[in-house]
C-alpha cells in the first residue's frame, strides 16, 4: 500500500496519544433544554476529542466532517486555510522548529492526522466515518485515511454537485467545476448502508394493467452466467411463438411464473413483472453520485434565521439529512468535529422529528466566534422555529485532568473522575446504572472502586472493607492512601492504586 510523507509528519503520527485530558465543563446558560444528550463542545476539537473517549469511545455510528478545503481562502468568517492563530500555535508546539519548513499541504496534514486517529477510535465497530473534500487535498486526504483506517476499509468516494449548470462568466479553461466529494471509510467490515426508501417512483414501479398485486417494474430472466449448452424453450401459451435462451431461472420455476401470469412477452426477449410489495428490501441501495444539493438555499436560510451573523458556503441541509437518513438508524450517535455553522446537528433533529427516531449528536466547534453565536444559537433558533422535541447540553473544555504538578485537578468531580478510570483500566465506557457509591463497575471478573470524596481523606482503611461486594472476584481500588496491610489486602483480594501516582495517563 502506498504511503504519504511529508514534513512534520514523525511529529504528529502519534501525537493524538500525547493530547492532554480534559475535563469538560457544563455551561447551563447557553444550553437548551433539560438533560438532553446532543452535546455542542467549544474548544480544540483535538483536545475535544480526547475528552469525549471515556464517554464515547467505540460508540459513534456516525462520523461526518467538512474540515478546511485548504483552498487559501481566509476572507470569509470559517478560515479555509490551515493557517488560524490556534492552529499556527499547536503546529508550533508539536512541529518545532520545522514549521517554517512547511508548506500549506504539510500543514493540512499535519494538522489532519492526529484528528482521524481519535475520530477512528471514537467509532463503534460497525461505524462509518464521511470526510468532506475537493480537489485540493483529495489524493492526500484517501492516501492518509488508507493508513489510519486500512485500504480494505474504504467504502467510496462519493460525490454531489452544488449546481445543475455551468450558467455564469466561463473560466479560461472553458469547466466548470461543480462537485465536491465526500470519502467514506467504515472501521472494520460491518457497516451497511439503510439505504433508500422504496417508492414507487424512486424504484420505477408502475402498474399500467391494473394488475390486482400492486405496482410491478420489468426485469431480466435471461441469464448471463450460463453456458448455451443449459438454454431450453419456453412458449407463450397465447401465440405459441418459442423463445429459446439462456434462462436465469430453472424450467421449473419458469413454468410456475407463466402459469402465475408474471412473464411478459416482448418480441425480443421475454422479461418478468417484479412486484413491489415482494422486494426482499424496504430500502434500495444508493448511488456513488449523489445528484444537486442546493447550498445557497441554506446560506439564504442562515441569512434569515442569524441575520446578525456571517457564514458563507455552509453545507447544504438536504445534503445533511439525505447522509443522516440513508446512513444511520433511530437510536445511532452522530459526531461532527468541525460544526461549523451546524447543519449536522439540525439535519439529526429533522430526522428525529420525522421518523420518531432518537438519534444524538455531538458537536465540536474551534472558532470562539462561531461556537456560541453561530452553532448554538442556530440550534436553539431551529429548536424554537421547527418546535423540536429535543435540545443540547453547551460544554467548554476546562483543564487538564493532570495539574502542572501531575495532581488530580480540583475542579475534577467523583463521575468524571470514575468515568476516566474505569476507562482506562478496561478500554470500555462506563455503565452509569450501574455505579453504586464507591463501586464503579466490574469487567472480566475484577471490580473497580474509587475513593474521591474530599482532598486527603480518601483512604482505603478497614472500615472501608465492609462496603466492598461479597464476591471473590478481584477488586481494584483508587485511593489517596491506604492504611491496610499487605496481608488484609491478599485476604481481600486487592489491588490498592494509590492517586494520583498509579492513574494511568491516557
Amino acid at each position: 500500500m502506498p504511503t504519504l510523507n511529508w514534513i512534520g509528519k514523525e511529529a504528529v503520527v502519534n501525537h493524538d496519544k500525547e493530547v492532554p485530558f480534559r475535563l469538560l465543563r457544563k455551561v447551563k446558560s447557553a444550553s437548551v433544554g433539560d438533560n438532553s444528550q446532543n452535546l455542542i463542545i467549544h474548544g480544540d476539537n483535538l483536545e475535544a476529542l480526547k475528552a469525549l473517549m471515556p464517554y464515547y469511545g467505540g460508540k459513534v455510528k456516525c462520523i461526518y466532517i467538512d474540515p478546511p478545503y485548504n483552498t487559501g481562502n481566509e476572507s470569509w468568517v470559517y478560515n479555509d486555510k490551515v493557517n488560524s492563530p490556534k492552529i499556527k500555535k499547536w503546529l508550533g508546539k508539536v512541529v518545532g522548529n520545522q514549521i517554517a519548513d512547511l508548506c500549506h499541504h504539510d500543514k493540512w496534514l499535519c494538522m489532519m492526522y492526529p484528528r482521524l486517529k481519535l475520530l477512528r477510535d471514537l467509532l463503534s465497530d460497525d461505524g462509518v466515518i464521511f470526510v468532506s473534500m475537493d480537489d485540493n487535498e483529495h489524493c492526500h486526504l484517501k492516501i492518509v485515511m488508507d493508513e489510519i483506517f486500512g485500504e480494505e476499509n474504504f467504502i467510496d468516494s462519493i460525490v454531489w454537485d452544488k449546481k445543475s449548470s455551468a450558467k455564469g462568466v466561463p473560466p479560461k479553461n472553458m469547466i466548470v467545476n461543480v462537485h465536491e466529494y465526500i470519502i467514506a471509510y467504515q472501521k472494520h467490515d460491518g457497516f451497511k448502508f439503510v439505504g433508500q426508501e422504496r417508492t414507487e417512483e424512486s424504484g420505477k414501479f408502475k402498474n399500467p394493467d391494473n394488475d390486482p398485486r400492486g405496482p410491478w417494474r420489468e426485469s431480466n430472466i435471461k441469464s448471463t452466467t450460463k453456458s448455451i449448452d443449459q438454454a431450453f424453450t419456453i412458449v407463450d401459451q397465447n401465440t405459441g411463438r418459442a423463445y429459446t435462451n439462456t434462462w436465469a431461472f430453472s424450467k421449473e420455476s419458469l413454468e410456475r411464473m407463466i402459469k402465475e401470469d408474471r412473464i411478459l412477452w416482448k418480441e425480443t426477449l421475454p422479461k418478468q413483472k417484479e412486484f413491489m410489495h415482494e422486494m426482499r428490501n424496504e430500502n434500495m441501495a444508493i448511488k456513488s453520485h449523489w445528484g444537486v444539493f442546493d447550498a445557497q438555499s441554506t446560506t439564504v436560510f442562515l441569512k434569515e434565521l442569524l441575520p446578525d451573523t456571517k457564514f458563507d458556503n455552509p453545507k447544504p441541509i438536504s445534503l445533511m439529512e439525505y447522509l443522516v437518513r440513508v446512513a444511520t438508524r433511530n437510536n445511532d450517535i452522530i459526531l461532527d468535529s468541525f460544526a461549523g455553522s451546524g447543519t449536522t446537528g439540525q439535519a439529526v433533529l429533522s430526522l428525529n422529528k420525522e421518523d420518531g427516531g432518537d438519534r444524538r449528536f455531538i458537536l465540536i466547534e474551534m472558532e470562539d466566534h462561531v461556537a456560541k453565536d453561530i452553532t448554538a444559537e442556530r440550534i436553539k433558533r431551529v429548536v424554537k422555529k421547527y418546535d423540536y422535541s429535543d435540545g443540547f447540553e453547551f460544554c467548554e473544555l476546562s483543564k487538564p485532568l493532570f495539574n502542572e504538578k501531575g495532581h488530580i485537578e480540583e475542579e475534577c468531580d467523583f463521575d468524571q473522575f470514575a468515568t476516566y478510570i474505569y476507562f482506562t483500566e478496561t478500554q470500555t465506557n462506563i455503565d452509569r446504572a450501574k455505579v453504586d457509591k464507591n463501586f464503579i463497575g466490574e469487567l472480566n471478573e475484577t471490580e473497580y472502586y474509587l475513593i474521591y470524596t474530599e482532598k486527603g481523606k480518601n483512604i482505603l482503611n478497614k472500615g472501608f472493607l465492609k462496603k466492598l461486594r461479597a464476591t471473590k472476584a478481584k477488586k481494584v481500588i483508587y485511593a489517596d492512601n491506604c492504611t491496610v496491610d499487605e496481608k488484609m489486602l491478599d485476604e481481600h483480594n486487592i489491588v490498592f492504586k494509590q492517586i494520583p501516582y498509579e492513574v494511568k495517563v491516557y
